[in-house]
């Protein structure tokens, strides 16, 4: 880098917040350009500078970072996938990558918005190289453990969730006696779980993991203190995520309320 410094591509949620306040514990210089709508506004009480942007608006973002001499940058957040739909102002240079595109799936757009800015000699990394303390470890983390049934009833959801993440439509999926009663698509993992839960009736198992071929540096799947109070809604029972590939968000307080309900959780 040509100067100790790094950049964000900002979403919502606490997870920019978290890496900017580690990006800057270790001496560096953060530049943000966070998303109108998305976009915590604390977030600027940890950044060097920041550039608010609206949804698309892709040419805006690289001439920030340019303008900065920023050349190493990651993604982290969340944004809203049913934004796609309204919100959203894209500009010349995001329309022609929007035309450039064959389906317009998650990893897809990410992939080739990663291109643009590398195209202009930006390095785009995973946001996990400051918080890696946040991935999901293995094994059972909850004092309750799933029953044979529920077992049986992860590694089967496991499995069509890896399918489903193949063709890039989702991450989660919410089973019950080796049923797929909800797929994720773009409503997100909190509305997948309330729909599954409604048809379970009680007793559903949600499995949620990284797609086959996902690029790491974006998207990863994440769990936390909401997903917890969606599973209560939901009167589901279990809680399986991928190990390693996920991030756990306010995890022992998270643990403690599954704990408190009876939930489990399990890192596969």
């Amino acid at each position: 880098m040509t100067k100790r410094a790094i950049g964000i591509v900002s979403g919502g949620g606490q997870f920019p917040i978290l890496c900017a306040k580690a990006a800057a514990s270790k001496g560096l210089e953060v530049y943000a350009v966070c998303h109108r709508g998305e976009t915590a506004p604390e977030l600027e009480n940890y950044i060097t500078k920041g550039k608010w942007v609206h949804l698309g608006q892709l040419g805006k973002l690289i001439d920030f970072f340019k303008k900065n001499c920023i050349d190493t940058v990651f993604f982290a957040g969340t944004i809203k996938k049913t934004r796609l739909f309204k919100d959203v102002r894209p500009d010349l240079r995001a329309l022609s990558l929007w035309k450039k595109m064959k389906g317009h799936l998650d990893d897809s757009i990410l992939r080739m918005v990663a291109s643009e800015l590398e195209s202009e000699g930006i390095r785009v990394v995973s946001p996990t190289i400051f918080l890696d303390h946040l991935l999901v470890p293995k094994g059972v983390l909850t004092k309750k453990k799933p029953s044979e049934e529920q077992e049986a009833d992860i590694l089967f959801g496991f499995d069509i969730a890896k399918r489903i993440g193949d063709l890039d439509i989702g991450q989660c999926v919410v089973v019950k006696d080796k049923v797929v009663l909800a797929v994720e698509a773009i409503e997100g993992t909190d509305e997948t779980i309330l729909r599954g839960g409604r048809l379970a009736r009680g007793g559903a198992v949600v499995v949620k993991v990284c797609k086959p071929g996902q690029d790491t540096r974006f998207d990863l799947p994440s769990i936390g203190r909401t997903t917890i109070e969606t599973m209560k809604e939901a009167k589901a029972q279990v809680l399986a995520v991928e190990a390693g590939l996920s991030l756990f968000f306010d995890k022992e307080e998270s643990l403690a309320l599954a704990d408190k309900l009876g939930i489990s959780v399990v890192g596969i």
